[in-house]
């Protein structure tokens, strides 16, 4: 059984702070909701502390900040640490350089094939928290699928659009199952479903990253 300690709820007061002013995308919701989802997830699929509480901060560095780094490495360690920038596909001053809408785009599509290709090399400790946070994305967009209030509108939010992001998920899903990791199958069958409720046909296995870029165009 694992013992949450003091260095649970210090994350989870640094992630309180970090992302005070963010919310979810298309909703009034804090932000620090999605991150205790994964932390959820990640302890409901066999992850450790360290693995909890990075779960917590994973988005803080691509959120808030390269100088995020000093200070999770300072309060909470370098594995902790490693799997949060193993989480990380970007950083916030990285992303706010690109202002015109073709330009986020093509940043967009950039980093999330540079992460899939890392994805495919990372060790299993990295990608359980990183499988659990795409669980809890998906989660999210079916809601937000099935809700008449919010329907196909939710690709709007997306920089990759309805077909980037569907194929995304979908590469993530094939890259989670091939990897083995215990969330697969619950992801797999959220993107299916993600797929149903645009409906879009589910691609084959054994796509490439690089078919994102005709998805987005």
């Amino acid at each position: 059984m694992i013992m949450l300690s003091e260095r649970f709820t210090a994350a989870v007061d640094h992630a309180r702070l970090a992302h005070a002013t963010q919310v979810r995308k298309g909703s009034g919701i804090p932000y620090l909701y999605h991150l205790l989802g994964v932390a959820s997830l990640v302890l409901e699929y066999g992850g450790d502390e360290d693995q909890a509480i990075a779960g917590l901060l994973h988005d803080t560095v691509e959120d808030c900040g390269e100088a995020q780094v000093a200070l999770i490495r300072e309060r909470f360690g370098e594995r902790v640490l490693a799997i949060v920038l193993g989480c990380t596909d970007g950083t916030a001053e990285g992303k706010s350089a690109h202002v015109d809408a073709a330009a986020k785009r093509q940043d967009w599509l950039n980093r999330k094939q540079t992460y899939l290709a890392h994805l495919a090399e990372a060790p299993d400790e990295v990608l359980l928290v990183s499988g659990c946070d795409k669980l809890h994305n998906a989660r999210a967009v079916v809601g937000d699928l099935e809700n008449p209030a919010v329907g196909q509108a939710v690709f709007h939010r997306f920089t990759g659009g309805r077909g980037g992001t569907l194929l995304y998920y979908q590469l993530l899903a094939d890259l989670f199952s091939h990897r083995g990791l215990p969330m697969a199958a619950e992801l797999e069958a959220t993107v299916v479903r993600m797929y149903r409720l645009a409906g879009e046909p589910l691609p084959s296995r054994g796509l490439a990253a690089g078919e994102l870029a005709q998805a987005v165009a």
